[in-house]
């Protein structure tokens, strides 16, 4: 039992150290905020965060997501990660956000990850 708690605990602080790396460079402001992402196994979130004032100022889950937007060849969670990658786009878009750094959140940068920074470039947002 303890040998699979030390596994999980080294990889969350694995990943935890890799995002504070991450964070010590990227920051996000009103005109180019950082979008934030977390990956968990049922699901993924993300956020454009405006860190000078500490607000949110969209986000984007699974549970928000519109299934009529098309993943291409996607399929699964990967589709899902698209989807919610192009509504974090579509509703900074409406506040009329163009341009966002990009904070993986200790996460490597492939599958999901991969999939939700293409959905919101496609949606409409450079980084």
């Amino acid at each position: 039992m303890t040998r699979v708690v030390s596994k999980q605990l080294t990889r969350l602080l694995r990943r935890t150290r890799s995002h504070a790396r991450v964070r010590s460079v990227v920051r996000g402001t009103a005109e180019r905020p950082r979008l934030s992402i977390f990956r968990s196994l049922r699901g993924m979130r993300a956020q454009a965060i405006d860190d000078v004032n500490g607000r949110t100022l969209a986000s984007a889950s699974v549970k928000d997501g519109d299934t009529k937007i098309d993943a291409g060849e996607r399929k699964g969670k990967t589709a899902e990660a698209y989807r919610v990658g192009y509504a974090l786009a579509q509703k900074a878009k409406a506040q009329k956000i163009t341009a966002a750094v990009f904070d993986r959140g200790g996460y490597r940068y492939h599958g999901r990850v991969q999939a939700v920074a293409e959905g919101a470039r496609d949606g409409g947002l450079v980084f």
